[in-house]
């Protein structure tokens, strides 16, 4: 064998190991690539249902804008498992409307300076009872954890600053809550004053779980009217202050939800109107 095929041989050689190593390479950074956009994906989906829990901002601080989230929440929105998906959401057929149709929201124009100075009795509890075209929910308060948020929801609904309210956020993707309690019933504005974050959860999985009720905000220190009930087990930044749980009538916020939002996708009107047509408040013990 000539010297020279054996040189040509081992040209060939480690020019076919270079070719792999570069081919080796590019596949690895191919894979770093996917995983990174997965993870950028991932952060886009559940980012952008928190965003919507978070009131959004009007004359006056909106909550969960939780844009929750929502908000709130967003906001309003806001934020749960991300494995839902708002695509997926988007191109189920949405259910037929289950509920009677509701009367027509209004528009709250009062505004007060500050927060109510009253404070709830002590060793009381505190109800508040939302009637709405789709049936009772009853809200137990938790003054204790959040007495300055409790006393500023019983103020509110016992002004009538809840009745005739669109219920006007609904999230299905990520997290799931409706979100309830702007004047102007459609994430904007608040009472004129605002309220100090109280009782926020320890941060971790399922940190809202269903049945929480919550307030909605556009930032730190700004909660103000609107608040949003969860009904199913949700993740969201513990940023939110609790102040009340559902004891009654969970059943009708799913079945809300079950129909979907209006023209799919997971955050936005519901497509079955909710309204609350009267909330009021009752003391006992």
């Amino acid at each position: 064998m000539s010297s020279s095929n054996k040189r040509e041989r081992e040209l060939a050689r480690k020019k076919y190991e270079r070719q792999q190593a570069r081919r080796n390479a590019s596949a690895s950074g191919s894979r770093r690539r996917n995983q990174i956009l997965a993870v950028i994906a991932g952060l886009v989906v559940v980012g952008g249902a928190v965003a919507m829990l978070v009131q959004n901002s009007g004359s006056d601080p909106a909550p969960i804008a939780a844009s929750p989230t929502p908000t709130a929440s967003s906001s309003p929105s806001t934020a749960a498992s991300p494995s839902t998906s708002a695509s997926a959401s988007a191109s189920a057929s949405p259910a037929a409307l289950v509920c009677p149709q509701g009367p027509k929201p209004t528009t709250k124009k009062d505004h007060w300076a500050s927060a109510p100075t009253s404070t709830l009795d002590a060793g009381k509890t505190y109800t508040m009872t939302l009637d709405t075209n789709c049936g009772k929910v009853v809200i137990q308060l938790d003054q204790a954890g959040a007495p300055q948020t409790a006393a500023s929801e019983v103020f509110l609904a016992d002004q009538g600053y809840y009745n005739l309210a669109d219920c006007f956020r609904l999230t299905t993707a990520g997290i799931f809550v409706v979100q309830c309690g702007s004047p102007t019933n459609d994430a904007q504005n608040g009472p004129g004053y605002t309220v100090p974050d109280e009782n926020l959860p320890t941060n971790g999985t399922n940190d809202y779980p269903a049945g929480t009720v919550a307030m909605a905000n556009a930032g730190p220190g700004t909660a103000g009217s609107q608040f949003f009930i969860v009904y199913k087990d949700t993740t969201l930044p513990p940023s939110y202050t609790i102040w009340g749980k559902v004891v009654s009538g969970l059943d009708v916020i799913t079945k809300v939800a079950n129909v979907g939002v209006q023209g799919g996708g997971g955050d936005g009107k519901p497509a079955q109107p909710f309204i609350i047509t009267k909330a009021t408040t009752a003391k006992s013990g």
